[in-house]
Order: structure tokens, then C-alpha cells, then sequence
């Protein structure tokens, strides 16, 4: 299926870049809307060129503003990192509340499918492994993280209600740890810590004991099942992720490998309501979307260091 012409929010972020040259890549034309407040135009200077591309700066929990023929609209705003959403709280409870508000009711004015970006953290710090998306979660409703994981709580039951009351074509997808080229080296998420580290020789720093696990998905992989969920028309929720497993050490270990770094490795504090396991049970979109993660982790990171690079 091609979409004629698509709205992204936050899609001058990290994710909303790969997905908007994606999606011109397959020949929809593109309106990207982002304020930049945790994101840069850097990321979508290359897709200027293209006449298909337009982008709109605007702060998505008050409107959008986007006139003419949409049949898709992606909402990815919302600030991801624990630097950000520790930074602004009231801004990402916004983003996550208001944002998907106001992402709704345009998609339900104009007929428009739309997937909404939830996330692996409304299952907070699972007492179910792996997690799958009959699991409510065990999240801490008043930690530093809370303002994060509730708001994409409220988006999912508010995108939930929108699908029920107002019939809005709407899907539900929630995104395990994503990584890829144009993360920000400062954004304090660990994939981009540890390389920028890594290159310049510091040691890794990994909090706690290391042995907490995470499942990491590259993002060319997620874009691609994101996509695949805007063509199901399913409401979701689905969950998007990497399944293999591996410890916070592992990761570390093997981005000092892969960069060539002789970098140590520093334990320092754990973070507040870190959770201890994190593993997607992808068993529904393997049967609903035909999807499952194609890209291994060895060679996620060696493109990251090229991009770096270049």
C-alpha cells in the first residue's frame, strides 16, 4: 500500500527523520511537524530537496496545522530520553497528552490513518518476561520516569477511546530501545553514551550492576514495522522490538569491540526505577504484520560508527 501524502509529527527526531525518508523513499509525499525542542533541522536538511517534503514548525500539543489531503499521520512527538523528559516534565506530559490529542482529532478530522508512538516503558519494571501486550505494566505513577511512561499511558487509553467513540482509523504500536544514526551523542540514552565515549577513550559508564537486560532494535528494522502497521489498519496495541536479550555489560563490551576503543568499564549509580528486564514478545507482529527484526546488533553498532565517521 502507498499513502498519498503523510503527516509526521516529531519527524524531525531521531526516529521521525529515518521514517519520513522512508516514506518518501516509497513515494508519499511528506509534511514533517516538529518545534525542535529535542530534536535539529540537521536531520532533515538532506530531504529539502525532494518538492515532496514539507515541514512545518509548530508545537504539536497545540495544533496542527496542515491543510489539503491526508491519508496517514504518524505521531512520534514526544521527548524520549531520560535527559529530556527529566529536563522538561511537564513539556513530555504534554507532548505524550495533549500532543496525541491533537494528533487524534486531525487524523479523525480528515478520515486519516493513524499509528501512535507508545513505548516498552508503560510496562514500567515487568513482573512479566518476556512482556507481552496483555501485560498492565508495573510502573511507579509519581517517579522521575513517570511523567514518560504515564503520558503514553494516557495517550494509549486516549487513542484507545478516540477508536471506540469517533470510529478514528487508529493503531497503537509501543517501541522498544531504538537505535541508530542521528541519536544525539549528549542525549543520555546508552547506545549513544557508550559510543561517544567509546571514540574518544573515556570509560563506559554503566549504571548498577550491568547485568539489567535490554533488547535493541535498529532503527531501519522499526521503521519498517511501523510502516507495516500503518498498512494494517490494526488497532494494537503491538509491540515493536528486538527479542534478543542481552545485559547493559554486553553492550558495552561489545561497543568497545566494535569501535576498536580500549576504553574501560566504570560502574556508577543506578538510575531511579530503572527497570531490571526488558524483552518484547513479538509474537503478534510476527502473525499480524509479517514482521520481525532483520538487522543484528553486531552490525547495528558498525553503522553507527560509520555514520558517525562520515
Amino acid at each position: 500500500m502507498t499513502f498519498e501524502r503523510a503527516v509526521v509529527t516529531g519527524g524531525a527526531g531521531f526516529l521521525g527523520s529515518h521514517v519520513c525518508a522512508e516514506l518518501l523513499r516509497r513515494g508519499t509525499r511528506v509534511v514533517c511537524v516538529d518545534d525542535f525542542r529535542t530534536s535539529t533541522p540537521r536531520n532533515v536538511t538532506p530531504l529539502f530537496d525532494d518538492s515532496r517534503f514539507e515541514l512545518r514548525v509548530a508545537d504539536v500539543a497545540t495544533l496542527i496545522d496542515v491543510t489539503g489531503q491526508v491519508d496517514l499521520v504518524l505521531h512520534l512527538a514526544c521527548p524520549a530520553s531520560p535527559v529530556d523528559y527529566l529536563r522538561m516534565p511537564i513539556d513530555t506530559m504534554r507532548s505524550g497528552a495533549f500532543g496525541t490529542w491533537q494528533a487524534l482529532e486531525y487524523a479523525s478530522g480528515c478520515g486519516a490513518r493513524i499509528v501512535v508512538a507508545s513505548t516498552s516503558e508503560v510496562y514500567g519494571d515487568p513482573l512479566e518476561h518476556p512482556q507481552r501486550e496483555t501485560y498492565w505494566g508495573n510502573v511507579n505513577p509519581v517517579g522521575p520516569r513517570s511523567v514518560y511512561d504515564e503520558a503514553k499511558r494516557f495517550g494509549e487509553a486516549l487513542t484507545a477511546a478516540f477508536h471506540r467513540e469517533h470510529g478514528t482509523r487508529a493503531g497503537i504500536v509501543r517501541i522498544f530501545n531504538t537505535y541508530g544514526p542521528r541519536m544525539r551523542q549528549h542525549d543520555g540514552r546508552m547506545i549513544p553514551t557508550f559510543l561517544r565515549q567509546a571514540l574518544v577513550g573515556e570509560p563506559l559508564t554503566v549504571h548498577g550492576t550491568g547485568d539489567q537486560t535490554r533488547s535493541l532494535c535498529y532503527v531501519d528494522d522499526l521503521v519498517r514495522g511501523l510502516l507495516a502497521m500503518a498498512e494494517s489498519g490494526h488497532p494494537g496495541p503491538i509491540n515493536l522490538g528486538n527479542p534478543e536479550e542481552v545485559t547493559v555489560l554486553d553492550v558495552a563490551e561489545r561497543v568497545i569491540e566494535v569501535t576498536g576503543s580500549r576504553s574501560g568499564i566504570r560502574l556508577v549509580e543506578p538510575m531511579v526505577d530503572d527497570p531490571r528486564r526488558r524483552c518484547p514478545d513479538i509474537t503478534a507482529a510476527q502473525r499480524i504484520l509479517s514482521w520481525w527484526p532483520e538487522v543484528s546488533l553486531r552490525e547495528g553498532l558498525k553503522e553507527m560508527v560509520q555514520a558517525g565517521r562520515n
